[in-house]
């Protein structure tokens, strides 16, 4: 059935405020990931200084730490999964989750148990839809983390990695997020944060500065090593925010541009209704006049 005139120009009108609505989304979404990348920015020098303090501490003192040191009997492994708090993003936590559920079917098939960790709204209904089983879950800072939230989920897994095995400890921690390539290409990584693989070269060893630590190295990396994993953490949360953002941008533009056409399309059925309209009228004028005419 043709629509009419009138159901046409609502449409149109319907349309038009949609496209509005998307357009300032996503010049939102925009002017929010130069905020994003700027913070990101920000860290670096923070990072690079903190990771040549732990290198120094590991490369000069031959030390067995927790939080380094692999354990023989690889049985727990924490997932943690960064997804976002709201649509409209595309399909920036499908892509996370597609990529988290890949990883827990490689280590249940390697006879692993696994423990997941939930950032994200979207990412918890998910699970909790299914009916699947999450050991502690975070919310509300997808697009704009702050230092107090990564150190939250920083403190939660360090405590759980610490945990005897018996107790409920795990072994292992892997990251599912979203790396920021740029505007164009976001993509879900996976990263192991604990425990930290320490490099060593095959070949003579450099001769770099002699350290002396104070009181001993191990009480220094107790405190570097919860810094630098609370760092990677925020690191990741802010990667995964610019992409979130960056995806929810090519999603409003791809409505916007999507409304335009529609638009176009209803301008163009509404006016082939009211010339229709038209040259019905013209047609019963002309056929009431011929019927006068006989008469």
């Amino acid at each position: 059935m043709v629509a009419s005139l009138r159901e046409l120009r609502e449409r149109n009108r319907s349309v038009q405020a949609t496209q509005k609505i998307t357009r300032a989304m996503e010049l939102i979404a925009a002017s929010r990931i130069t905020k994003a990348q700027a913070a990101a920015r920000a860290t670096l020098p923070y990072t690079r200084e903190l990771n040549r303090a732990v290198s120094a501490v590991v490369g000069h003192a031959e030390i067995n730490h927790p939080l380094t040191t692999e354990q023989k009997s690889m049985g727990r492994t924490a997932i943690v999964v960064i997804t976002s708090d709201r649509g409209l993003a595309g399909p920036y936590s499908s892509n996370v989750i597609r990529m988290a559920e890949r990883l827990t079917q490689t280590l249940l098939g390697e006879g692993r148990e696994i423990v997941t960790y939930m950032v994200g709204r979207k990412g918890i209904a998910y699970y909790e839809y299914r009916e699947r089983p999450l050991e502690k879950t975070w919310d509300g800072f997808s697009d704009k983390p702050t230092y107090a939230d990564s150190d939250s989920i920083s403190d939660a897994l360090i405590e759980k990695f610490l945990l005897d095995e018996a107790d409920g400890g795990v072994d292992e921690i892997q990251v599912v997020y979203t790396r920021f390539e740029s505007m164009l290409v976001q993509e879900p990584r996976v990263r192991r944060i604990l425990p930290l693989q320490v490099v060593r070269g095959d070949g003579p060893r450099e001769v770099g500065p002699l350290y002396t630590f104070e009181p001993d190295a191990e009480t220094v990396l107790d405190e570097l090593l919860p810094l630098y994993v609370r760092n990677r953490i925020h690191f990741y949360l802010m990667q995964a925010a610019a992409s979130e953002l960056a995806s929810k941008q090519k999603a409003m533009k791809s409505a916007t541009d999507n409304a335009q056409q529609l638009i176009e399309s209803l301008t163009r059925q509404t006016n082939q209704a009211r010339q229709a309209k038209i040259t019905q009228e013209i047609t019963e004028i002309v056929g009431g006049a011929s019927a006068l005419a006989e008469k």
